[in-house]
């Protein structure tokens, strides 16, 4: 068997052992009585796996529902999608149901392309799953209405693809390194790109809940006007937080990240009990 044979075995075995996601888009691990659920969307090129080990750092009521897009995970073997009005077309939908089964109150969270992602399923929710909504945090990300001009990386050759996965110090370097490993995953990276680089921002009503906005102070991609430009976004209290970092601030700032949901959050289990 071949080196590249060996990695598609490792890859698959791992994809095989994964959770399995529920409806298709969702992973997470049920709580027996959950109060409230976070949606979490990863950046580009990133899997849901990656959120649900923030479960044991929330409180023991609050369920992370992490959102898996085709081409990753568990979800491996499925055609990455490259136009964000289709992907939107399926997920808000699936949201919306998934809101709509227990009708917890929930929030969304996004990274980078997550965090767009987030916004339009925001706006995009019917008003019975909307309404569910309390909260939408947006991570590492200059405002839709106000983002700087697209580099084109989903257009990039290979290596030049890979040398700017470097540059953002997302990607540990031993994967960038791994030849067989890269053809596997490239495909599903710059399709995340191609989402990212070929949005276009729609105006529309402001949103009728808080945000939290989170930014790396060192985030080269990221300028601090653009990122202040979310405001323009909801009628509500928008909360900055500046946390230290460059993109990818939400791993080596992973404590910090998940306090300020969970410190935000609790909030409205607290109002929610006081009603009660």
């Amino acid at each position: 068997m071949g080196d590249s044979q060996k990695t598609i075995q490792i890859v698959e075995q791992a994809v095989q052992s994964m959770p399995k996601a529920a409806s298709g888009w969702f992973m997470r691990r049920p709580l027996a009585r959950p109060r409230m659920r976070l949606f979490c969307l990863a950046y580009a090129g990133g899997s849901a796996v990656g959120y649900l080990d923030w479960q044991e750092s929330l409180a023991p009521d609050i369920e992370v529902c992490a959102i898996q897009l085709p081409g990753r995970g568990n979800l491996f073997h499925e055609p990455a999608i490259t136009d964000m009005n289709a992907l939107l077309g399926s997920l808000v939908p699936a949201v919306a149901e998934r809101i709509g089964q227990d009708a917890l109150p929930c929030a969304l969270f996004g990274h980078s392309l997550g965090a767009l992602l987030a916004f339009e399923i925001a706006r995009g929710l019917p008003a019975h799953a909307r309404g569910r909504l309390r909260h939408l945090f947006v991570s590492g990300c200059e405002a839709p209405s106000d983002r700087s001009p697209s580099k084109y990386l989903h257009r990039l050759p290979d290596a030049e693809l890979i040398e700017e996965l470097k540059r953002f110090d997302g990607t540990p370097p031993e994967i960038l390194e791994h030849r067989e490993l890269m053809e596997l995953v490239l495909p599903t990276i710059r399709a995340d790109f191609t989402l990212a680089e070929n949005y276009a921002y729609v105006p529309g009503p402001s949103l009728p809940m808080p945000m939290t906005v989170l930014a790396g102070r060192e985030d080269d991609d990221c300028e601090a006007s653009r990122i202040r430009s979310w405001s323009r976004e909801t009628e509500c209290e928008v909360d900055f937080a500046w946390l230290d970092g460059g993109h990818f601030f939400i791993q080596s700032q992973r404590a910090a990240v998940v306090g300020r949901i969970r410190e935000t959050l609790a909030g409205y289990l607290n109002l929610t009990a006081l009603d009660h």
